[in-house]
């Protein structure tokens, strides 16, 4: 079977939906100012979409196995540039989160086929090739998502973000038609679809974002943070009881007995929310306190999509060879390493202060990539890798959407407390200024006092930079040391699983005309 045609269908659905979960990054402020906004709502737009993926991914592949995973991915195509269209059609935020959160499933319609396509089309030599070109487009796709937002916000306006979604659907719609066959949809799984667990598993991922969110607006003990805080922890209980009982699980949570897959999700969700999490901030700081163009912003994160995408197409070729094992613990370490070093920003830095670090936690990113949804793979049994597949996706999105929300509340707070005795009302000013607001608080500050005043807010985004860079990098460093233990040498691996394996081939696809 040739590579080329079923991997670039694949590929370029996967660069579109993954592009998009970064893409709005630096339209951030244009967005603001066009349609008017609140921190919360930003982090929304940026957040939500990345949320309903997660929480669709494990309910899409339900649906892939009961109809097709070809059926599925051209389903999600068609629902992702619909959402698309309204995104860009918006006339307010609240339109424009809802649309993103439409567009956000069928993302997952999307991501949660792809994986498990890549493991059933392709075997040996060719799927460690397939893995590579793929972690490739996945890693430089959340890179280059700023500078594609930059070019298209300034050239154009912020609409056209979305807009450049339709003819890209429309040729991956070709290619998936005449590219990938038809995939036999798996009997067992049409009996028992686990419509409870899907709908468990939204509440819980849902309820405890919007909780995190909403928390740097209405404070930890409001019932506005405590309540969604609680149906999450609630549907989350309910969600692990529901699946150990059921016969035909949305997630078989003995696939967590396994060190490797274990390890594989903690890696995945921790680069992405530690890497990525940050990324909004840094571009708010770009944009709004060091007044860079969007083309500017995207720019200065270059480095980082060029070295991401680098690393993994080049590890596509030798993982086989070296534990994924050593591969996953460095990519986390490098990524964090990386993320850390962009955290000793004075008032008085400018972009360059960036760039060594988004370049190391480039190649950290794509390491991680690579090796995670190899090991995800490998770990477990050729008949579970769909499953493995949508569990990767799903803790690749939750990293993200948790690392915006956490890291959220961590700037609000952070520029509270460097605000506090500074202005009248610390909490107020914090808001705005996380938000992208350093022109509008410097507007209404008096003539006299606005370059004083201009270097003091660049001095607290600054150092609340540095509190999420440094928080970040500790955070991956830390799951570095996690994977390194639990990918330690077993002398009984589990049952089915080549421990360490990155390419272990799955069985091929039934496929009909």
């Amino acid at each position: 079977m040739r590579i080329r045609g079923p991997l670039a269908a694949l590929c370029l659905g996967t660069f579109m939906l993954l592009i998009d979960v970064t893409i709005v990054l630096v339209a951030l402020p244009s967005l603001s100012a066009s349609l008017g906004s609140s921190l919360s709502q930003l982090q929304w737009v940026a957040d939500g979409y990345a949320l309903a993926v997660a929480a669709a991914l494990l309910g899409a592949g339900m649906l892939a196995d009961r109809h097709g995973r070809r059926r599925v991915y051209v389903v999600g195509l068609v629902v992702f540039a619909s959402a698309s269209v309204a995104c860009a059609l918006s006339p307010d935020m609240g339109w424009l989160i809802a649309a993103r959160l439409v567009q956000g499933v069928g993302a997952a319609a999307m991501f949660t086929t792809t994986l498990s396509l890549i493991s059933t089309l392709y075997s040996g030599r060719q799927l460690g090739l397939a893995y590579g070109v793929w972690a490739a487009v996945a890693s430089s796709a959340s890179a280059l998502g700023p500078i594609l937002g930059g070019l298209l916000t300034q050239a154009l306006n912020w609409r056209w973000i979305f807009y450049v979604n339709v003819p890209v659907t429309a040729l991956a719609l070709v290619m998936t038609f005449r590219c990938i066959p038809r995939s036999t949809p798996d009997r067992a799984a049409t009996r028992r679809p686990d419509v409870p667990g899907v709908v468990l598993c939204a509440l819980s991922a849902g309820g405890c974002v919007y909780a995190l969110t909403a928390s740097h607006a209405h404070g930890w003990a409001s019932a506005g943070t405590l309540v969604p805080l609680a149906v999450a922890l609630v549907a989350c209980v309910v969600f692990v009881a529901v699946q150990r009982r059921s016969t035909h699980p949305l997630l078989d949570l003995s696939l967590f007995r396994r060190p490797e897959f274990t390890a594989a999700m903690i890696t995945i969700a921790v680069g992405e929310g530690a890497v990525y999490g940050v990324l909004p901030y840094t571009s708010l700081w770009l944009q709004s306190v060091q007044h860079l163009s969007p083309i500017g912003a995207g720019l200065v994160v270059l480095p980082h999509a060029a070295a991401a995408g680098l690393v993994a197409l080049l590890s596509g070729r030798w993982m086989p060879r070296p534990s994924p094992r050593l591969g996953a613990t460095l990519g986390l370490l490098l990524a964090g390493l990386g993320v850390a070093t962009e955290g000793f920003l004075g008032p008085g830095s400018g972009w360059p202060a960036l760039v060594g670090g988004l370049a190391l936690s480039g190649v950290g990113m794509g390491l991680v990539f690579q090796v995670a949804a190899a090991l995800a793979l490998g770990s477990v049994p050729p008949e579970r890798a769909g499953m493995a597949g949508g569990a990767y996706s799903t803790f690749e999105q939750l990293g993200y959407a948790f690392g915006v929300a956490v890291f959220g509340t961590l700037a609000v707070s952070a520029m509270n407390r460097s605000l506090n005795g500074v202005v009248p009302d610390p909490e107020s000013t914090a808001q705005t200024l996380s938000g992208g607001g350093a022109d509008t608080l410097l507007a209404a500050t008096p003539a006299g006092e606005r370059t004083a005043f201009g270097h003091t807010l660049h001095s607290v985004f600054a150092t609340a930079h540095n509190t999420l860079a440094l928080t970040a990098g500790a955070l991956a460093i830390t799951g570095a040391a996690v994977v390194l233990c639990l990918t330690r040498r077993r002398r009984n691996p589990p049952k089915g699983a080549v421990a360490g394996s990155p390419a272990t081939p799955a069985k091929a696809a039934q496929v009909g005309d």
